[in-house]
């Protein structure tokens, strides 16, 4: 799988991607719309179910009571009572018909079906209102009238209603199943649920083809702005149309070919800087070796001299070997920055590597060593003896000593640590003691280093795939460099090849 394709798989299930955050306004828009249009659907629908079969029992109701529970005589039996519940419940759309009445003091009942409905169906409340006497005003020429209410009994539903026989008669009450009703409105609300469901699927697909449309030329520009962060600056969209995604392309291009030309333009100034720095180190290298061989005969004749003018022999000597030092160090730089410095691998003893730095420069007396013998590592001897002599030097000449020079392995490190016991590193210096040329001092912008020793020395450790860090010790007590060096260069090196026999600065600045 390429890795385009696996960003775009990781974008779709990435939690924050534009594609899912479309997908759900999508689905969140959709679902509101159709829980509302739904909710709305279902709420009319029941209203329209349970008014219309409620208005037909009750219309139902009221005739039977009118026509049959009326003509019953002003006493009538409890057969009476029987016979006509079951003639009104009979002739009714589906509902039950309890009647009551008094008889010399006594209540009578009768019931169309005794087992389904009794007078402990039918709620007190409703009883209380149907037996109430109601005032005769111009508004109300009834003394009693038509209640209902929907109850449930056992979990079934049901509508009760109740009247009473104006000018004395019996009081009627009607118990009517809404149980189909309430199964043909669940049938409703699952339909509508099914569409509801559907919708979002719906909106679902939708949401995708519209965020497949607009963002894979998103994605598109995406990945050619990652192209164009990693150096491919040849990197150029296909514009077609003529909406906000294409004038977003034509801008993209137009900017990647202006970033072409301004990095061609500043890569061609830094190569010719660089071929210039390296041929004028070049030029200058055989007219130096002349002028040194002639300063150390004037040196070895200084003495000789009138002493008026052996203080500026030995300033010419003493300027000359800076100036020979300068020149061997901008001609390292400039194959660091080119890219041709090679490494010289070989495998080396680090105790005895250290020692023969330490003595070649006469510094046993001032450098206290913790080395064990018998660490063998692979790297190249001559950048490593760079590094421990601008390190080491660096110390004595800023820290004062006595140095410590500490080795050590650490899984598949080498670890050299350099500490003085100086006056420290100034927190505003140390982001810069690596720069080159810097001076901790602005008002001594002269000293007898050239600046560059530990930039190189860094470069040195880069080049074998470490690195060095400096920092105060944590007691006040000096300034502590420690270089990290793969203990095998071979593997971790980002440059292999052959190295140079050229001399480089020993000491430098902070």
């Amino acid at each position: 799988m390429s890795d385009s394709a696996k960003r775009s798989i990781l974008a779709g299930l990435h939690w924050t991607s534009l594609r899912l955050r479309l997908l759900v306004v999508f689905a969140l828009v959709a679902l509101t719309a159709a829980v509302s249009a739904s909710g709305i659907a279902y709420w009319l629908n029941r209203e329209a179910v349970l008014t219309r079969t409620q208005d037909t029992a009750l219309g139902d109701f009221r005739r039977q009571m009118q026509n049959r529970a009326a003509a019953l005589p002003l006493r009538p039996t409890g057969d009476d009572l029987q016979d006509a519940a079951e003639q009104m419940a009979t002739s009714g759309p589906g509902y039950h018909v309890l009647l009551i009445d008094t008889n010399d003091g006594k209540p009578i009942v009768g019931s169309s079906d005794i087992d389904s409905f009794t007078k402990v169906d039918v709620p007190a409340s409703l009883q209380k209102q149907v037996n109430k006497k109601q005032p005769l005003t111009s508004t109300n020429t009834f003394e009693y009238h038509l209640f209902w209410q929907r109850t449930s009994i056992g979990g079934t539903p049901y509508l009760v209603a109740g009247t009473k026989i104006i000018g004395g008669g019996p009081a009627g009450y009607m118990l009517k199943s809404l149980d189909q009703e309430r199964q043909d409105l669940n049938s409703l609300a699952w339909s509508l649920g099914i569409a509801t469901a559907l919708a979002l699927v719906g909106s679902a697909l939708l949401a995708q083809a519209a965020s497949t449309t607009v963002l894979r030329p998103v994605q598109r520009l995406g990945d050619a702005a990652r192209k164009l962060g990693e150096g491919k600056l040849d990197t150029r969209l296909v514009v077609s149309g003529t909406d906000e995604l294409a004038d977003l392309s034509r801008t993209f291009n137009r900017t990647a070919s202006s970033l072409e030309k301004k990095v061609a333009d500043m890569s061609a100034r830094e190569e010719a800087s660089r071929r210039f720095v390296a041929d004028m180190s070049h030029e200058l290298r055989t007219p130096l070796t002349a002028i040194t061989a002639v300063a150390e005969v004037l040196e070895d004749e200084a003495d000789s001299l009138d002493p008026m003018i052996a203080p500026a022999v030995h300033l010419v000597v003493s300027e000359t070997r800076r100036l020979n030092d300068l020149v061997e160090n901008l001609m390292e730089v400039t194959r660091f920055d080119a890219g041709t410095a090679r490494l010289v691998v070989d495998t080396v003893d680090v105790a005895d590597q250290v020692t023969a730095c330490i003595d070649a420069r006469a510094w046993l007396d001032a450098v206290d060593l913790d080395a064990e013998r018998g660490m063998m590592v692979r790297l190249d001897p001559r950048r490593l003896d760079v590094i421990l002599a601008n390190l080491i030097g660096n110390a004595l000449k800023h820290g004062g000593s006595p140095v410590r020079v500490a080795v050590r392995t650490d899984d598949d490190e080498l670890v050299i640590e350099v500490r003085d016991h100086g006056p420290g590193i100034p927190e505003d210096v140390l982001p810069h003691v690596f720069d080159r040329f810097y001076k901790a001092s602005a008002s001594r912008p002269r000293s007898e280093g050239s600046g560059l020793g530990l930039s190189i020395a860094l470069e040195n450790a880069h080049i074998h795939g470490g690195d060095i860090t400096a920092f105060n010790s944590p007691d006040g007590d000096g300034a502590v460099f420690v270089l990290r060096l793969p203990r095998d260069a071979e593997r971790s090196a980002d440059v292999p090849g052959d190295g140079d026999p050229d001399l480089h600065e020993e000491g430098g600045t902070q």
